[in-house]
């Protein structure tokens, strides 16, 4: 049989290939301590659960606006306005199945084949498996270390080029867990103003922070009307099998995005937008205990990892992830990952997942309790002292 010559450019994920080879593990027996997937590890709070079965109760069953309920639409600008401090209404918001959902679509509505399209590297890998299926270039926006997993601007300024067509950005960002600062963001907003570029701005972790405030590239005057803002329930309100996101955008790019929902899914689920608005709207007590319980967690990977030898970890400002520096390992980020998970029992990501500017480090999620990253901690510094007694 013969397939599309597109369909073969899309790539897979790492977090979900490690997570299909763990459980093969698992099935034999073998214990795993799982550090790989980013998914949050608390139930979805009762209060959403509850206006979800009310929803299915009331016969919210059939199809919605394509675009969205108009309520949940309603909901989600006014929570954009708030934690953003723009000014948008439900014209501007779609709502969609999964705020992946929104990066595909978004790409889709704006990019031409030949175009390029400047992505953060290390970067979430569905960003350059979406551009090059639409035939367009990823172009490598390197993050270093030492500017705190943050790009540089000089260097950022010389990517452009005029195929560029868009700037795509992710604060707090996977799988680094860096955060851009106003100045960043400044940057990044000015050279698409000069050049009339997109910008894609992945918000998905927007309210898991430490010792940091989360700013929008949408708060700054004008960025909206070239902005596509992708946020979601998954990482903020443990939601990640509800499938459930929106985008604010453009209204003329709102058009065209119900055009595709149209095309593609017809609708998102009826009675999870009745979730949706539970969740923007009432009490928001179970995210700041989520952060407070990852903040914990944080410490504790983080000082274990410095703890053996030959890893170094900065503290991550946002999001679940700690990107670990294994150079002095002496072992690539796959021979890392593979020893982690057959000897050490411990899947964690190699950097390469997110790119090649990944060579060298390891992703690891803290979305676990803090005995069992202790326990991980102590069987990965184990597995290495072994490693290099062998030499």
């Amino acid at each position: 049989m013969q397939y599309s010559d597109k369909i073969q450019l899309l790539q897979s994920e790492g977090a979900f290939e490690v997570l299909a080879r763990v459980k093969k593990l698992e099935a034999t027996g073998k214990k795993i301590i799982h550090l790989q997937i980013g998914e949050p590890d608390f139930d979805t709070p009762p209060n959403i659960c509850d206006a979800a079965i009310a929803g299915i109760k009331a016969g919210k069953t059939h199809y919605s606006a394509s675009a969205g309920v108009m309520e949940a639409r309603q909901a989600a600008a006014e929570y954009i306005n708030k934690t953003r401090n723009i000014s948008v209404t439900a014209e501007n918001v779609v709502i969609l199945p999964g705020a992946k959902t929104g990066i595909f679509g978004g790409l889709l509505a704006t990019i031409n084949a030949g175009d390029e399209v400047i992505i953060p590297n290390p970067g979430y890998p569905t960003y350059e498996s979406i551009i090059r299926y639409l035939g367009a270039r990823p172009v490598h926006m390197s993050l270093y270390e030492e500017n705190d997993f943050r790009f540089k601007a000089e260097e950022l300024k010389k990517l452009v080029t005029p195929k560029t067509k868009m700037i795509v950005i992710n604060s707090p960002q996977n799988p680094t867990g860096g955060v851009l600062t106003a100045e960043d963001l400044e940057t990044i907003y000015q050279l698409a103003k000069d050049n009339d570029h997109w910008i894609l701005s992945d918000e998905i972790y927007s309210r898991i922070l430490y010792d940091t405030e989360f700013v929008s590239v949408a708060s700054i005057p004008g960025a909206l009307e070239r902005t596509i803002l992708c946020e979601g329930m998954s990482k903020t309100y443990a939601m990640t099998g509800w499938r459930l996101g929106y985008v604010v955008v453009p209204t003329k790019l709102a058009d065209y995005l119900f055009k595709l929902a149209i095309n593609n899914y017809s609708s998102t689920n009826t009675f999870i937008q009745d979730a949706l608005i539970e969740a923007l709207t009432g009490p928001q007590n179970a995210i700041d205990e989520m952060v407070k319980e990852f903040t914990k967690r944080r410490k504790v990977i983080v000082e274990g990892l410095n703890d053996i030898e030959g890893i170094s970890c900065l503290y991550p400002k946002g999001a679940f992830y700690a990107f670990a520096n294994i150079k002095d390992t002496g072992l690539t980020s796959e021979q890392f990952a593979e020893l982690m998970l057959e000897k050490a029992g411990v899947a964690c990501l190699a950097g390469t997942a997110f790119g090649a500017s990944g060579e060298g480090y390891a992703r690891f999620s803290y979305a676990n309790s803090v005995e069992n990253i202790q326990l991980a901690l102590s069987q990965m510094k184990s597995t290495l002292a072994s490693v290099k007694a062998s030499y």
